[in-house]
């Protein structure tokens, strides 16, 4: 009976009487402010046009990528080039071309 009784409370509402009141929580402590180093430029690479621009172009193309500036050569001309498109949608295509013969990175 007494069972019946005190879930015939609780339905109404008097559980939470029952029920030792619970401490207040002390303030999360707070985490110190770390200075941040001094920023440093963002190192900008030069365009340089190079042999298989052409063909990075290209590529470029196929995947959708298309671009105002066109193909800059971000490695020293060589038999071995690494070529980059800046695409307007604000991906980066990235090719390698060895002896002319270029893949997509």
């Amino acid at each position: 009976m007494k069972r019946l009784a005190l879930l015939a409370a609780c339905a109404l509402g008097a559980c939470s009487m029952l029920k030792a009141p619970m401490p207040p929580m002390a303030p999360a402590a707070v985490a110190p402010v770390v200075p941040m180093a001094p920023a440093h430029p963002i190192e900008r690479i030069p365009f340089r046009h190079g042999i298989s621009s052409v063909t990075v172009e290209k590529l470029g193309k196929q995947q959708a990528c298309t671009s105002d500036e066109g193909a800059g050569l971000l490695t020293a001309p060589g038999p071995v080039e690494v070529y980059r498109i800046m695409c307007s949608s604000g991906k980066v295509f990235m090719a390698r071309c060895e002896l002319r013969q270029c893949r997509a990175m």
